[in-house]
């Protein structure tokens, strides 16, 4: 091996890694900083490196995304899926042929493409991407309401299949190797069918694998991940979507009582990170900006059709018979983000030798282009615009997981006292701790002090727990000093009264001296977000009535049982 090349390769992550800060302060996705350091390497930046192996980077792409979707999969909560599974499927389904159909015709009449080519174009750029959904979602601070974020995440992991299905059947048409409508639905049926069998079983095969296992610590991410890869490959060779299997695969193991998951879980992050940044790095290096440049009016037309019209109609089309107001299925219309996926399914033409295909992929690629800088740059800005922002509960400086059997589930969890709240000192006996978790010391100037009742705790000080990760939200709401954005703290969102979801309205009434002429006294506030709002609630909706405002604080099981009540606000809420 040429000892250039791998110098070379680390030199880009370093390069990639110490840009990355540039995302936060420029607004823009970190992944466009990774395209734009394999580009600058590349035949047409400063590098001067020409790349052409499409095999290396199909197989580089694969790898990648199955590294990512299993990241993502074992984040993504089973109470998602409760709340997004039906909107999400339909969505990546049917929601990907109305993109894929639209965004054909554009290119046929926009770059004089013949059909059967813009229908293979209109298929490769339909799918959104899980990697950029994940990063973006995860990496702008965003905590977005459940029913939004377990649609984007549920869908972005599971339309794959159907982009890889049409561009599939299409190439075989193209390469004169057409299966025919019942060949082509049998395609589908196995590229999802088998992949949600293998991923579901696979997953739990893995549960019990890493149960079982007695091994090292820092073994266990290792186990999960080429166990992870193992299932994308064989899933693969069985004709089923590796992509769906390793992604519900991930969702299996992440929602399951597994050894050392926190520990599997910090370095997982650090695996997909390094999976994003060698998958733009490596597609960076593939393209050819002077290329694009030709491409630039008619790429950018079809972009902005996809953006302004296709995913809008997609997302209107499907979602309309669920629980969105119009204020969620905008942000869902906007978040149709385009990433890794459409840039390796244009590779199979290139692979097929078709003479469409350099034009194909290079449409792909700067269709990616503009969705990360013009979508992904402004995720976070239109998310607050239309208010589906929903307070984040704290999380631990760092979990370290108790692998000792009389330990149980239990984990030391790092929580930093931050805030006002703790400018004061107070005694360790004045904190309520939740059942089954205890202080295990308390760290100050560097120094460990025993934990005593009469202990002074202040601002600056390290907590270490001893915790079930059941008790997770209830010790960040205890310990949590964190100061959120003004519109995002716990009055200013949730109001200034709480009460529990099955109080009547005749007893609010008699209480704050409030009317509620349209609706009867007997009916509970729950019932009153199962009236007004169609599907599952969720934390952060809202129901006005009159001069108050409804909002919901906590769910279970498809009911609110804790409802924030602000007074004076207008109906605006309801209504958009």
């Amino acid at each position: 091996m040429d000892p250039t090349l791998t110098l070379i390769g680390a030199l880009m992550l370093v390069i990639s890694i110490l840009l990355s800060p540039l995302s936060s302060r420029l607004g823009m996705p970190v992944l466009l900083i990774f395209l734009a350091v394999g580009m600058l390497t590349g035949e047409d930046g400063p590098g001067g490196i020409r790349f052409d192996d499409f095999e290396l980077a199909f197989l580089v792409g694969n790898l990648a995304l199955a590294v990512i979707l299993l990241d993502g999969g074992m984040r993504t909560r089973a109470d998602t899926f409760r709340v997004g599974l039906r909107p999400a499927l339909l969505l990546a389904s049917l929601g990907v042929v109305i993109t894929a159909g639209i965004a054909a015709v554009a290119t046929h009449y926009l770059f004089d493409m013949g059909w059967i080519p813009s229908l293979l174009m209109g298929a490769i750029i339909s799918s959104t991407d899980a990697a950029a959904v994940f990063s973006l979602l995860q990496g702008r601070g965003l905590h977005l309401n459940e029913r939004v974020g377990a649609t984007l995440e549920i869908e972005s992991g599971s339309n794959d299949p159907m982009a890889i299905f049409l561009t599939l059947a299409l190439l075989a048409i193209m390469t004169k190797e057409e299966s025919g409508l019942l060949g082509s639905l049998w395609l589908l049926i196995e590229q999802f069918g088998i992949g949600a069998v293998m991923g579901v079983l696979g997953g739990r095969l893995m549960v019990r694998l890493v149960n079982w296992a007695r091994l090292m610590p820092a073994l266990y991410p290792l186990l999960v991940a080429a166990a992870g890869i193992a299932l994308f490959s064989v899933t693969n060779m069985l004709s089923g979507s590796g992509f769906l299997a390793i992604y519900l695969a991930g969702v299996v193991l992440g929602n399951r009582s597994v050894r050392m998951m926190p520990l599997i879980l910090q370095v997982h992050d650090g695996l997909a990170w390094l999976a994003q940044m060698s998958l733009f790095l490596i597609l960076g290096l593939l393209v050819s900006p002077s290329q694009l440049m030709p491409l630039v009016g008619g790429a950018l037309a079809l972009s902005l059709i996809l953006i302004l019209f296709a995913r809008p109609l997609a997302v209107f089309a499907t979602l309309w018979p669920f629980s969105f107001n119009r204020r969620e299925l905008t942000f869902i219309s906007w978040v149709g983000l385009r990433g890794a996926v459409p840039i390796v399914l244009a590779l199979f033409p290139m692979m097929d030798g078709l003479p469409e295909a350099p034009l194909i992929f290079n449409i792909a690629f700067f269709v990616v282009l503009v969705s990360l800088v013009v979508q992904g740059s402004s995720l976070a800005r239109i998310a607050r615009w239309l208010k589906l922002e929903v307070p984040a509960p704290e999380e631990p400086y760092r979990r370290l997981p108790l692998d000792v059997p009389a330990a149980g589930d239990h984990e030391l969890m790092l929580f930093p006292l931050r805030g006002e709240r703790w400018s004061d000192p107070r005694p360790l006996s004045r904190i309520t701790m939740p059942k089954h978790a205890a202080v295990a010391g308390v760290f100050r100037d560097r120094l460990c002090m025993s934990p005593q009742p009469d202990t002074l705790v202040q601002q600056g000080d390290v907590l270490a727990v001893f915790a079930l990760s059941d008790s997770l939200n209830d010790l960040g709401h205890t310990l949590s000093g964190r100061q959120p954005p003004r519109h995002l703290m716990e009055r200013a969102f949730f109001g200034d009264f709480v009460l529990n979801g099955d109080a009547l309205l005749g007893d609010v009434e008699q209480v704050y001296g409030i009317e509620f002429d349209e609706l009867s006294p007997e009916l509970s506030l729950a019932d009153c977000f199962a009236k007004r709002a169609k599907g599952h609630p969720v934390v952060g909706d809202r129901v006005v009535l009159g001069p108050v405002t409804l909002v919901a604080r906590a769910t279970e099981a498809d009911r609110v049982t804790k409802v924030g009540l602000k007074m004076d606000e207008g109906a605006a809420p309801s209504k958009f």
